[in-house]
């Protein structure tokens, strides 16, 4: 699964008052139904068949949806604010210089094996992590610097970075390096994509997998290590989770509505109205991260000019994508990143609407319109292809209004659709003109990952440029204070030089029946299920 589409198809350090947790619809509804119940079968509908159910190499939304409920993590984020919070480590220390992160385990965690969750199981996991490489789709970002792990004493680790990494105390909260038994590593990493092997210390454990048809998990029993999040502590409500795979968009939400599914995910926009009130609820956030946007590659055709991708900025008219295409659930980009990613910034103004001032640039840099409205300089079109991806439903409805909208000011944008792995292998190749995407995670550092001349690179850039100095300044401290101005001028060099062009912020809808309660979304919009009950 290309790292382009983990978001969708596929997944912090602060408090900041910016982010944006969206409401349940279902609050009232689970405060009127009573305290919560034990027991029962959760039948939740999911969009897609997991590529691979082992968190550690799970990239899929669908994957990570279940992974999650299997392991714990050394942290856990507030979706509310961004902050890092205890979860397997009760506290922690960081180097000045933050390539040192030394982690205080609680005492008592067990893996579902009944091993004991301490220092040297840490390191193994870790160690296990940074030999999948590239198999860890998400942590090998992650870990790129990871050097080592010591074992300081039976409830203490360091873990040795070889380049600052404040980034890791917030990937210390995901999924992805969510810690495994010694004996899982065991089995090779295929065993356990399948789920033989996968020996967790989470509030759920792996029961049993059907091929495209579904995941079964069961209750932990005894589990007594919850996250400080957690809104009880013990073990969890639910028996079982019983994930359905149920591809096609309106028979899961035909499922849901006929009552063979307690709650189904990834709600279409189409289908939304439906379940908005009836006995039914939504549970709707907004995905941290990178928005989905126009990705240019500033060494190709017109979009190596500075002013044709300042136009075409200007010339999207964001606010139309939302009401036309998606519904309110959706958000309009007001910067690169989403609005519930900690240090986010607020662009909204450089990113408003501004067809004549998009006009203006072309005329003054020479483009000029031909006679099927095109531009044209020097015998040139003004065109340009995007390669996309249908992981998101509504992606070419989107890219089809856009297109609409710059044909206004004399651009032709050609709408290119791949299969997810033509598209990894076309973005590999850097054979684009603009990349469609959008990725996920709760911390700015994403922007490394795809702007940085030692990581990604998308935008072709030439090292040592303004934006590498910015975004190596922001990744070497955890310090809020002294973070949030460098990740500010990230986000300010990325639309000042229309590297890319933020369109909208990808939503995770999910719908509810009225028995099931409290599904709700950890930082990185995810689901987590341990406090989830039935009525």
């Amino acid at each position: 699964m290309s790292p382009l589409f983990r978001a969708r198809n596929a997944a912090a350090l602060l408090a900041l008052p910016v982010l944006l947790t969206a409401c349940s619809a279902a609050g009232t509804e689970q405060a009127a139904s009573g305290p919560p119940k034990l027991g029962g079968t959760l039948r939740l509908g999911i969009s897609s068949a997991p590529d691979c159910i082992d968190p550690q190499q799970a990239a899929t939304n669908a994957s990570i949806n279940v992974g999650r409920q299997l392991v714990d993590s050394l942290t856990d984020q507030d979706p509310k604010t961004g902050e890092i919070k205890p979860w397997l480590a009760e506290k922690w220390e960081i180097s000045a210089d933050s390539t040192a992160f030394t982690f205080h385990l609680r005492a008592g965690a067990t893996f579902s094996d009944g091993s004991p969750v301490d220092a040297a199981a840490v390191k193994t996991s870790f160690d296990a992590i940074k030999a999948l490489g590239t198999k860890a789709q998400l942590g090998y970002g992650y870990l790129a610097a990871y050097k080592a792990s010591t074992v300081v004493d039976p409830q203490t680790v360091r873990l040795d970075f070889s380049a600052p990494s404040a980034q890791f105390l917030q990937a210390s909260s995901t999924m992805s390096l969510g810690l495994l038994a010694p004996a899982a590593f065991k089995k090779t990493p295929e065993q356990r994509c399948q789920g033989n092997g996968l020996i967790g210390s989470g509030p759920f454990v792996f029961e049993s997998l059907k091929q495209n048809q579904e995941i079964v998990l069961a209750k932990r029993k005894g589990y007594a290590w919850g996250s400080s999040l957690f809104k009880h502590q013990g073990e969890a409500y639910l028996d079982k989770i019983d994930y359905k795979i149920v591809p096609e968009p309106g028979v899961r939400t035909g499922s849901l509505a006929s009552g063979q599914l307690d709650a189904a995910t990834d709600i279409q926009p189409v289908d939304e109205p439906q379940f908005a009130g009836n006995g039914f609820s939504e549970n709707i956030r907004p995905n941290p991260g990178v928005v989905f946007n126009l990705h240019a590659n500033t060494t190709r055709g017109v979009l190596a000019d500075e002013k044709v991708r300042q136009a075409v900025l200007k010339g999207v008219d964001r606010a139309e994508v939302v009401n036309t295409v998606l519904t309110p659930s959706y958000k309009a980009a007001t910067s690169i990143l989403g609005s519930a990613t900690p240090l986010v910034s607020d662009l909204s103004q450089q990113l408003a609407y501004d067809q004549k001032g998009a006009a203006a640039l072309l005329d003054g840099d020479g483009w000029v319109p031909g006679p099927d409205g095109i531009r044209v300089k020097n015998g040139q079109p003004l065109s340009a292809s995007v390669v996309f991806s249908p992981v998101f439903n509504q992606n070419r409805s989107v890219l089809e209004l856009i297109q609409q909208q710059l044909r206004k000011i004399g651009f032709d944008l050609r709408i290119e659709q791949h299969t997810t792995a033509e598209t990894t292998q076309i973005q590999l190749a850097g054979n684009y003109d603009f990349l469609w995407y959008n990725v996920t995670r709760a911390d700015p550092d994403i922007l490394r990952g795809q702007f940085s001349t030692k990581a990604g690179n998308r935008s072709k850039l030439t090292p040592g440029n303004p934006l590498d100095v910015a975004l190596d300044a922001q990744s070497s401290t955890v310090d809020t204070a002294k973070r949030k101005p460098s990740a500010d001028e990230v986000q300010k060099l990325i639309i000042d030089h229309a590297y890319a062009v933020p369109v909208f912020e990808l939503t995770q809808v999910v719908a509810l029946s009225s028995k099931a309660h409290a599904v709700d979304f950890e930082a990185s919009s995810r689901l987590q299920l341990f406090d989830a009950w039935l009525s």
